[in-house]
């Protein structure tokens, strides 16, 4: 079943209002969940032990929040294949601890395009930092578990229960597919909306 067991989770979600179904199993098994923002402090209002990412970083949260998990801690923690041996030894050079799981959501872009809201403020909504987690965990599928749509939640604690806190590669995989059907979808909306915009009109 290639079981990987998670000991170490992100968590950056903009609908919180599920967290309180999947925190208990995390507690459970004892997983670290590492956050940052509003999926930080309501974590932390719900009584679960949290870290902040820019105390496991070491480096602030910048640019009024552009830039939260663009770290080389984060990503390397991430994307580091487990028994490649040139990786183990820049993961121990730099004391990088490996991330098991990334439960993210993208930013409701499709959502607040429907409301025509103006451009400046629409850009904004363009998720950078949560796709490219959700990009590294689907890409590291054969170490690292992505959920990226809440609806998955019940999938994720089924399959924590069932292996005693890990994920076999079956789930992995499908995760992965998933993951990336989720961003491209969301790139194709954004770049659709730009075309508009500018009248350009691809084949």
């Amino acid at each position: 079943m290639n079981l990987k067991k998670i000991k170490r989770a992100i968590i950056s979600v903009s609908n919180k209002s599920n967290l309180n179904f999947i925190l208990p199993i995390f507690k459970k098994f004892n997983i670290e969940i590492l956050s940052s923002g509003g999926s930080y402090k309501k974590i932390r209002s719900m009584n679960y032990n949290c870290k902040r990412i820019s105390d496991y970083t070491g480096f602030s949260e910048i640019l009024e929040g552009r830039v939260k998990t663009l770290h080389p801690k984060i990503h390397a923690g991430i994307l580091n294949i487990r028994q490649n041996k040139n990786h183990k030894k820049d993961i121990k050079k730099y004391n990088i601890p490996n991330i098991d799981l990334v439960i993210v959501d993208l930013y409701p872009f499709e959502q607040k395009l429907e409301k025509k809201i103006k451009f400046k403020k629409l850009i904004e909504y363009i998720d950078i930092g949560g796709a490219t987690l959700i990009r590294a965990a689907a890409k590291n599928y054969e170490d690292v578990t992505v959920i990226s749509a809440t609806s998955d939640y019940s999938r994720l604690i089924h399959e924590l229960k069932n292996n005693n806190g890990a994920t076999s590669i079956k789930f992995r995989e499908l995760m992965s597919a998933k993951a990336f059907s989720i961003t491209a979808y969301y790139d194709s909306i954004i770049s659709n909306w730009l075309n508009e915009k500018l009248n350009i009109k691809f084949p």
